[in-house]
Order: C-alpha cells, then sequence, then structure tokens
C-alpha cells in the first residue's frame, strides 16, 4: 500500500492521503482551522485481483475478448477471480468504491445541494491521486501471445474499475456518473432487468486513464456553501475572473488588496467553505458552482474565404485557464491570457512553493493560520516586469530571435502583443512556473490560420499553438515535455471536438521536432510557407494518453 501522500488539485487545494485497513482516506486540509472532530473528507476500499491476463482475456461470463485465440474445438473454462489487497497499480485488475463520507459540520456549511455530484468530486479527487500512481506495465498476456516476447505483446489501456457498493450502491448514482462522463461501461445496452433498484448493466464500470485526463476538472470541483451563522463569510474575496486593463481606471474585477487583520486572513483562506480554491482562476466561483459551461450550439462564419464555426471568445488578458501541480518538479504550472497593462498582472493561480505566512507579515503568529492563507497572500504579488517587458526581454534574446526574428525596442513587441490581442482565432497566452512567466505561447484554429490553406483539408476543431520559453533558468527536457503535453491537454480539453493538435516548427528546429516526436507527435509533411519550411507535426486524439507528471 502507498504511504501518507498529499494530493494537489488544480486548484490549489491539498487532500491528505492515509492508507487504513482495507483502503485509503482522504482529508481535505484547507479548513485546518475547522471545528469538526473528524475532519471533512472520505474513506475507500481498493482492492487488486489476481494477474492481468484473467481480466484482459476472459469476462465475468467466462469468454475471452477474442473468440480467435481459443483453438477450434476447445472448451471455454470459466477463471475464477481471487481478490487481495492493493500494493501497486495494475493495468487492469484494481477496483475501489467509496465506504464512507465524513461531511464538514453542518452548523458551518450548508450539505452539498447535489449529493451526486459531492460524490462525484470525491471520485474525481481520488482517481486524481490513482493516476499520478507509477504507470503499470501495458502489456497484456493473451493465450494468443503466450509465446511473443514481452516487448512485442499486445498493450492495453491502463483502467481502473468501479464497483457498484458501499456509497456507489445509491439507486441511479452509477447512472448519474456515468451521464457526467467520469465512468464508462462497455455494456451499452438498455438491459432486460424491469428493476432498476438491482443496478443490472452497471455493474463493470470502470475509468480509464485516458478518458480522465480530457475531462474538465471544472465539471467536478465546486464550494460548499457556509452556513448564514457560519463563522466563515460566504462572499469570495475574489470574482470569478480579472479584469481587462482600461486606460480610464484601474480594472474592474481586480483581486481584493491583502488583508490588513487576522479575521481576514482566515477569511481569505476559508470564506468559500470546504474545497474553495485558494485564489481567484477558472475554479472561483462565488455562487459555489462548477465553471464548466458546455459549448454552445454551432453557428458558421467566413474569414478570407474560409468557412468556419464561430469561435468562443478566449478568456480575458491576465485571466488564468489551466492549472496543473507537476509532481516531478513541486510546482504548480499554469497558462494564462496575456496583458497589455502596464502593471505586472497579479498572478491568479495557486503556487506551491510560497513563503511561510511569518515571513510575509510577522504580526500574524496564530499557529491555526491555514497554509492557504499564506499561499493566497503570496499570490496577490506580481513577478517581475509586465507582459510586454517579458515579451520584450525574451524576443531580444539571440536564442529566440533566431527562431521568431522579432527582436526590436520594446515599442515594437507592443505592437507584436496588440495584434495578437486582435486575432479572432488565436490568443497570446504567458506560462508560469508556480506564478513566474517563463515562456510565451500563442494558442490558434488551424482552419482559419495560414497554416491551414496549406493544407489539402484542415478539420473545423483542429488546434495548434506556436512556443518560446525565455527563461534560462526554466529550461530543460524535462520541463518542454511536461508544458508541451500541458498545451496539448488543455486544447483536447477544451472542446472535445478537437480531434487534433498541430505544430509547423521550421524543418531546421530539430530539438523541438524531437521534442514533439517523444511528446506522441509524427511529422505528416512538409509545408512550404512564405516565411519558412516547416515540418507539419500532429497528434491525434486518439493517440494521446495523458499530460506528462
Amino acid at each position: 500500500m502507498a504511504p501518507t501522500s498529499l494530493i494537489h488539485l488544480p486548484n490549489g487545494q491539498t487532500i491528505t492521503v492515509t492508507p487504513i485497513f482495507g483502503g485509503l482516506s482522504f482529508k481535505a486540509n484547507d479548513l485546518n482551522t475547522h471545528q469538526s472532530v473528524f475532519p471533512p473528507g472520505w474513506t475507500i476500499i481498493l482492492n487488486s485481483e489476481d494477474d492481468e491476463e484473467d481480466r484482459s482475456s476472459w469476462k465475468k461470463s467466462g469468454r475471452p475478448d477474442s473468440m480467435d485465440s481459443i483453438p477450434e474445438g476447445s472448451t471455454v473454462e470459466k477463471k475464477t477471480h481471487h481478490t487481495h489487497r492493493f500494493t501497486t497499480p495494475t493495468l487492469r485488475n484494481d477496483s475501489l468504491f467509496i465506504s464512507s463520507i465524513s461531511n464538514p459540520n453542518s452548523n458551518e456549511f450548508k450539505p452539498a445541494s447535489s449529493p451526486t455530484r459531492q460524490i462525484g468530486m470525491m471520485l474525481w479527487a481520488t482517481l486524481q491521486w490513482y493516476f499520478h500512481q507509477p504507470e503499470p506495465d501495458p502489456h497484456l498476456k493473451t493465450p494468443a501471445s503466450a509465446k511473443t516476447a514481452p516487448a512485442g505483446r499486445p498493450q492495453g489501456e491502463w483502467r481502473i474499475n468501479i464497483k457498484r457498493e458501499g456509497i456507489f450502491k445509491g439507486r441511479n448514482l452509477l447512472q448519474k456518473l456515468e451521464r457526467m462522463g467520469l465512468i464508462s461501461s462497455e455494456d451499452s445496452c438498455v438491459g432486460e432487468s424491469t428493476d432498476d433498484r438491482d443496478g443490472d448493466g452497471y455493474r463493470e464500470m470502470f475509468v480509464s486513464r485516458r478518458t480522465y485526463w480530457q475531462l474538465d476538472a471544472r465539471i467536478y470541483l465546486f464550494t460548499l456553501s457556509p452556513n448564514v451563522h457560519s463563522p466563515y463569510p460566504a462572499s469570495s474575496p475574489y470574482p470569478s475572473r480579472p479584469g481587462s486593463p482600461s486606460n480610464s481606471g484601474p480594472a474592474q474585477g481586480t483581486a481584493s488588496p491583502r488583508p490588513e487583520t487576522q479575521a481576514e486572513v482566515n477569511a481569505m483562506a476559508t470564506s468559500q467553505g470546504l474545497w474553495a480554491p485558494s485564489t481567484p482562476g477558472p475554479f472561483a466561483s462565488a455562487s459555489h458552482l462548477p465553471t464548466y459551461f458546455p459549448p454552445p450550439p454551432l453557428q458558421y462564419t467566413m474569414t478570407d474565404g474560409i468557412r468556419h464555426p464561430i469561435r468562443a471568445k478566449p478568456p480575458r488578458q491576465g485571466e488564468t485557464f489551466y492549472t496543473r501541480f507537476i509532481p516531478s518538479v513541486s510546482q504548480y504550472l499554469s497558462f494564462r491570457v496575456a496583458s497589455l497593462s502596464k502593471k505586472p498582472p497579479a498572478h491568479t493561480g495557486p503556487v506551491a512553493n510560497y513563503q511561510p505566512i511569518h515571513d510575509i507579515n510577522p504580526h500574524y503568529s496564530d499557529p491555526n493560520v491555514s497554509g492557504m492563507a499564506a499561499l493566497a497572500m503570496t499570490n496577490a504579488a506580481s513577478f517581475g516586469p509586465n507582459d510586454v517587458g517579458y515579451i520584450h526581454k525574451w524576443m531580444n534574446d539571440p536564442r529566440v530571435a533566431h527562431w521568431w526574428g522579432e527582436s526590436g525596442p520594446e515599442a515594437q513587441q507592443e505592437e507584436f502583443l496588440r495584434k495578437n490581442m486582435s486575432s479572432r482565432h488565436s490568443f497570446p497566452v504567458i506560462g508560469c512556473w508556480d506564478g513566474k512567466p517563463f515562456g510565451y505561447f500563442e494558442i490558434y484554429w488551424v482552419r482559419e490560420d495560414i497554416l491551414g490553406r496549406h493544407m489539402e483539408y484542415a478539420d473545423n476543431w483542429d488546434r495548434g499553438f506556436h512556443c518560446l520559453v525565455g527563461e534560462a533558468e526554466f529550461r530543460g527536457a524535462h520541463r518542454v515535455r511536461v508544458w508541451l503535453s500541458s498545451l496539448v491537454h488543455y486544447c483536447f480539453m477544451a472542446d472535445q471536438r478537437t480531434q487534433s493538435v498541430l505544430l509547423e516548427p521550421r524543418v531546421d528546429n530539430e530539438k523541438l521536432i524531437n521534442y514533439l516526436l517523444e511528446a506522441g507527435f509524427y511529422k505528416e509533411k512538409e509545408v512550404t510557407f512564405p516565411h519558412k519550411q516547416s515540418a507539419l507535426m500532429r497528434i491525434r486524439r486518439e493517440a494521446w494518453e495523458a499530460p506528462h507528471l
């Protein structure tokens, strides 16, 4: 069994995972001042079955996955599954269910208005822990591959089975979780049973790693509302979205100033209650509801003779739209829209390496002040120059100028950024490690981009991006793999209709091309632009497994 560990959720919250008899305990860490005897959380029962070949080759009915693997005239015998305690992940033989839930004190927080969504949130966070465990061997040993060398055997998809036990025995619970996209079943028939209480058709549910990483966390993460008489205020210290800069005055909806009193410190850490994000960003909601919205109905328009869907507006200037904790570097990676503001934009996302609260303000000496309060206060700080200043610095680095050709005075980079702010098919992005900018990116729709005009066919939902790393301290192969896979991750999460992500690096940029090949891209062909010869690199959704950890 895995030792005690910490989950860093993309909204900045942390959960302590502790082994218990037969399973694991998950406890929320964001309410250190909480008055309940039992900290809010839940427990799961996690088991493994015997060898991989049993689940991969034999179903509950006793029939193998493929009858081609059974010699003609042979009889099929049903295999028995032996359940044992979970130690390390297996490819398809692990199963779990939530056995119990500990809700926060009802005097302080209102019960979840949708228990199903609360359970979905707990299952999503559980899977966040599970799919950060060491990846199992993907190779399957089937009767047909018994004599094949291990490295040449067929490969299976990493998945975990969801058992209809414990909390999941609820009459329609698994059905609702399936409709939320969180769990799946290969059995897509209606079923013959007329009694929906027996769970017919919902006994073989699972979640695959590939599917899990394509789910938008905003569907599942939300907050519990403080009660009217709770010591924690119900209002949010942060707006859901930062405002864009305005020449006429300060931006509307900018982050609140740093707290001045101890009460404000506690309120900042707990004002939205359990699961609340520690900072403004893609998960912040004063209404305590999930912040995900489905795509609108299709409408079409024409751009330079190209018919394409009307695109949804990108996030606002300075708005953080992607956050993920990277355990291999113990930092949060985030992406936000670039800003034309003359002031450095305040970081609106979680950070992992923050100053202790006493270093921020020695007057805060209460040992009960949570780390989330210190985290929120640290995030109020800005890093370095404004975005135009960063882009000016990076574009004048000879290493970057060699590929981008945008060196020059700061006015040139400001005009460069303004032009990209006005694009209807792309938007400029600043990448940050723990809030510190490290690179510039542009995410675009391929169909109406210049690339789409040089392709035989560009799908309506194909996306692409340009990239540069400007800060030397954040260079290196490992970090490239992380941010590269994260941008692909975002493109696939942002719209489920996107089936491909493309890049078109210059043919002599061998280093980037090799990084792309390592990340699962393949070279489709070469494209001749007026200004460069490019390698068209593509990765398809069906070939993408997960972001780099």
